[in-house]
């Protein structure tokens, strides 16, 4: 059932895909893809990159401002207060298939956790939508977490209390002390990609907030959009691409018959930036740190070579995924937990967006240009 006037009058066709459709207004992020600029609540990514953190990046994302300190230390006590996930969904996901997706364990986990939500589940008003989204911007790396280990036959690593989102992510992943650099990468990581204005998941979040569905409900919408393989799954696209072609002297060969047979080369072209994703200047940096690193060197010099050579033939540049995914594989993670990730970062964006709809709200409802059969009478089916 819908509410409110609709019309039966002819309305003008949309592009193909929405492209260009302006279909809300948000304070929240802005992407110029001409001049390639991406900016969160007025700040441009490279600003943030540089000098911010995640859970800061959080608040503005929420708040429309940057916070003080004591909100600053405020919002991660109530992040660290509720790092650790109910132990029923731990004993639920060892009854899982060990070989499920990631996304579907994020998926199926994040609805669960509306059970244990008594405070919030079920409420639209801004305060309970604040508290439902602190508990699952804090849960989510857990849950990723935790499903890595269990898959595994590992015990789940409790959270530290007094560590930051990145931290906690890479020391219940990999049940070790984490390298302080890579917490570091990881931190800018999920600042990147936190929001990117109404992509496809985060579109999605809107239209099932509009509804005055719970935040929980919202964001279980967006994890499955973001599982499409044309949204978050590209950056595990891009790794089984260099797995692939194996070698650096493989590139050339590779990518003539690759363009020849007209396949998509993932991590390249973006549907908005024209010319270099921002958040791939920063990523890029990364992959080469992590090659120096480690000392293998060959995913950073292929990743290299792909994007000089797309940019000479076909004028395109790396987006988001190109160059994320040399740098998680170094870092030694799995390339099934990638897009995981991207939603530990986009949740931060996705409950952004989510309060921005609850607070002007109108419920989203486009109409579909017919290109269907008209005047059609019914036949019995014994006349068929």
């Amino acid at each position: 059932m819908e509410t409110g006037k609709d019309s039966t009058a002819a309305t003008p066709a949309a592009n193909a895909g929405l492209r260009g459709v302006v279909a809300a207004q948000s304070k929240i992020g802005d992407v110029n893809g001409e001049q390639g600029i991406l900016i969160y609540q007025g700040y441009d990514i490279h600003d943030l990159a540089a000098h911010s953190n995640f859970e800061e990046v959080v608040y503005l994302l929420w708040n429309e401002r940057m916070p003080n300190q004591a909100e600053l230390d405020a919002l991660c006590a109530e992040f660290r207060a509720h790092y650790a996930i109910p132990a029923e969904i731990v004993e639920m996901m060892k009854a899982f298939p060990k070989d499920a997706d990631p996304m579907d364990v994020l998926r199926t986990t994040t609805s669960a956790l509306a059970f244990f939500d008594k405070e919030s589940a079920h409420k639209t008003d801004r305060e309970s939508a604040v508290k439902a989204s602190i508990k699952l911007t804090a849960q989510f790396p857990a849950l990723v977490a935790a499903w890595e280990r269990i898959r595994q036959g590992k015990d789940i690593v409790a959270p530290l209390a007094d560590q930051s989102i990145a931290y906690n992510f890479m020391y219940q992943l990999k049940g070790e002390t984490p390298d302080a650099e890579e917490v570091h990468m990881m931190d800018v990581c999920l600042i990147l990609h936190a929001d990117h204005e109404l992509n496809a998941s985060t579109f999605a979040t809107r239209v099932a907030s509009g509804t005055l569905a719970d935040v929980y409900g919202a964001v279980v919408a967006g994890i499955a959009t973001l599982a499409g393989p044309l949204h978050g799954g590209a950056n595990t696209a891009v790794m089984k691409m260099l797995l692939e072609i194996g070698e650096v002297e493989n590139v050339d060969a590779w990518l003539e018959n690759a363009l020849a047979t007209k396949r998509k080369i993932m991590g390249i072209g973006h549907a908005v930036y024209k010319t270099e994703d921002p958040r791939a200047t920063n990523l890029r940096r990364f992959s080469k740190r992590m090659a120096e690193k480690t000392g293998i060197t060959k995913w950073y010099e292929m990743s290299e070579k792909i994007e000089k050579e797309m940019l000479e033939k076909k004028g395109m540049h790396p987006n988001v995924d190109f160059y994320s995914a040399s740098a998680y594989y170094l870092m030694g993670i799995p390339t099934d937990q990638y897009t995981p990730i991207f939603a530990v970062s986009r949740i931060s964006g996705w409950t952004g967006h989510i309060l921005e709809q609850y607070a002007n709200n109108k419920l989203i409802r486009p109409r579909a240009e017919y290109i269907g059969a008209r005047d059609l009478k019914y036949v019995p089916i014994s006349e068929r």
